[in-house]
Formats: structure tokens, C-alpha cells, sequence
């Protein structure tokens, strides 16, 4: 077992402008302009790096990482919306190679560009990067993601690959049951497990149920034979109130709930799964809900939820 290198997580993370002022008590005031840059730029030692895309420029506000090898850097996910002129990840990203670069010359560094898994919200901005010299942009499709990493069709996705950025080996393990491309990545230097939209603080949603309960009894066992500091998810949707979530289409979260979770959450989250058994609705927990084929009722009330949201600016 590797032991990662310690260090404290105690990042903190923009969370979006309320677009209405106050004027005076109960009174809305007037419209605000973001006041948030659109990507937030945080270092974890010397060879990680975190960012969130700005709620001004998506509700989603994902979460993306970039860890530096000796041969090459690898982006994980791409965010949640495609024009530069917004969303200017491909000049965030070069301006960060370039620094890193300057710091620890060398010719012909690659950039390898993956999903967590291949919802828009973490792929939009893959065209940004077309035409970049020595990148590759790993396709968003189940079977091109398997063909990239080297999972074998046969044993996917009960097996485990290494991928290898120089002097940093990452390891993958098939995670569908959100997506059916979902893969998540360990890294033994950070001790992050980079879980996407498998685990986070917010709406677990479950494309196939019995997928979802495979992966994260994967995952369980995963920590129990690896050094797990965090498990870093994509997104915060959870209130620091227990069992209380955003509404979809927030822009603005001043008491959202801290991005990294334990390995003691994954697993309560695999036994919450264990014990809702496949059942339609919303589940809610604690540290997050399970979102699985509600009834009418629930999504209206969800999507109403999320309207008022929206029209709030809240």
C-alpha cells in the first residue's frame, strides 16, 4: 500500500453571487452581475491542481483536476459549457502546463484529456482543446474509454488498469451505473479517489441500480486495500444541513457542504444503496440523496424546485 503525501484540504471554494441585492429588510433590490471569475484556480501540493467553473457560467459548477506527471499532464473532465469566450478553460489549462513547464523544462509534454464519465456537464469544453499540440482527447463513448485505458471488454468493469502520467501512476476502475462510460481514478500521491458523479455530496442519480450497487461495492473494497484520503467528487449540491440539498439550477450556495468526503461516507452511501434495494424515488441521507426514477409527483416538485431557482437567482 502507498502512502500518500499528507497535507491539509482546506480549500475554499467560490459558490456563486445571489443575482438579487437587498434593499433594505424583505426587499429584493436590484439585479447583480457575477462578481466570480469564471474558473477557480486551487494548487493541492506541487503537482495537483483543482477547479470549479463559476456558477455565472453554469448552475452545474463542476469540478475538474489536473495532475502533473514527468511525461505527461491529465485533465480530468472539461466542464459544463463549450465557448472559451465564457468558459475559458483551454487558456486556464495552458497558462497552468506552461507554469509547471517553466518550473520543470522539458520537450514534448502531453496532455491527456479523460472523463469521469460522459454527461455534458463534464465533457462540453472537449472541442476547446482540438488541434492542441501533443493531446490526446479520450472519447466520451463507453467502448473508447475501455480501448484508451486498456480495460479488457471481458472483465469490464470488475477490473482494475494503471495509467501511467511519468513518476505517477494513476489507477482506474470501471464505475458505471451513473453512466455507463464511468470510470473512477485513484491517485497514491494525493491519495484522492476522483469519483465524478459516483460520489459526491449531493443527488446520487442512477441510470442502472444494480450497476450503481456493483460499483460502489467495488469502491468499498477499493479503500480497504488503498491509502483513500478524499474522495473528491465533481459537484456540490448538499446545504451544510444534513439531508438538505440546493435546489437544481442553483447559482448562488453560501452554505454548500464541503467538496471532499471520506471513505466512511462511500461506504454509508453503499449501505444506503444496499438498504433502498432498487426502490423508484428520492432517498434522502444524510451527506446525500439517491435520486432513482421518482414518480410524477417528485419530479414536478423537483423541476418546480428548480424553476423557482432559477428565476431567483438562488
Amino acid at each position: 500500500m502507498e502512502s500518500p503525501v499528507q497535507s491539509p484540504l482546506d480549500l475554499r471554494w467560490n459558490h456563486g453571487v445571489p443575482r438579487w441585492g437587498r434593499r433594505g429588510r424583505g426587499g429584493r433590490g436590484g439585479p447583480r452581475s457575477a462578481a466570480e471569475p469564471p474558473i477557480q484556480v486551487q494548487s493541492y501540493g506541487e503537482r495537483t491542481v483543482i477547479l470549479r467553473q463559476s456558477k455565472s457560467t453554469s448552475f452545474e459548477a463542476p469540478f475538474i483536476y489536473l495532475l502533473f506527471g514527468e511525461d505527461r499532464a491529465f485533465l480530468l473532465d472539461t466542464g459544463a459549457t463549450a465557448d472559451p469566450a465564457v468558459f475559458p478553460l483551454r487558456e486556464t489549462v495552458d497558462a497552468l502546463v506552461a507554469d509547471w513547464l517553466r518550473r520543470h523544462p522539458r520537450e514534448g509534454y502531453e496532455l491527456v484529456v479523460a472523463h469521469t464519465h460522459g454527461h455534458g456537464d463534464h465533457v462540453a469544453a472537449d472541442a476547446q482543446f482540438a488541434g492542441r499540440p501533443d493531446t490526446v482527447v479520450v472519447g466520451k463513448e463507453p467502448e473508447a474509454v475501455r480501448e484508451f485505458f486498456g480495460f479488457d471488454d471481458a472483465r469490464w468493469p470488475d477490473q482494475e488498469v494503471e495509467f501511467d502520467l511519468g513518476g505517477r501512476v494513476l489507477r482506474a476502475v470501471g464505475a458505471p451505473g451513473h453512466h455507463a462510460a464511468g470510470v473512477v481514478f485513484f491517485d497514491p500521491e494525493t491519495g484522492f479517489l476522483l469519483t465524478g458523479d459516483t460520489v459526491y455530496p449531493g443527488r446520487i442519480y442512477v441510470a442502472d441500480y444494480p450497476e450503481l450497487v456493483a460499483t460502489l461495492n467495488r469502491l468499498v473494497a477499493f479503500c480497504a486495500t488503498h491509502e483513500v484520503t478524499w474522495v473528491m467528487g465533481c459537484h456540490v449540491e448538499m446545504t451544510d444541513r444534513p439531508c438538505r440539498d440546493y435546489p437544481a439550477g442553483a447559482t448562488y450556495q453560501p452554505r454548500e457542504r464541503a467538496l471532499p468526503m471520506t471513505a466512511a461516507q462511500l461506504t454509508a452511501l453503499r449501505d444506503a444503496a444496499v438498504r433502498v434495494g432498487g426502490r423508484r424515488g428520492v432517498h434522502r441521507f444524510e451527506d446525500y440523496i439517491v435520486f432513482y426514477e421518482p414518480s410524477g409527483l417528485a419530479k414536478r416538485m423537483f423541476f418546480a424546485r428548480a424553476l423557482r431557482a432559477r428565476v431567483m437567482g438562488r
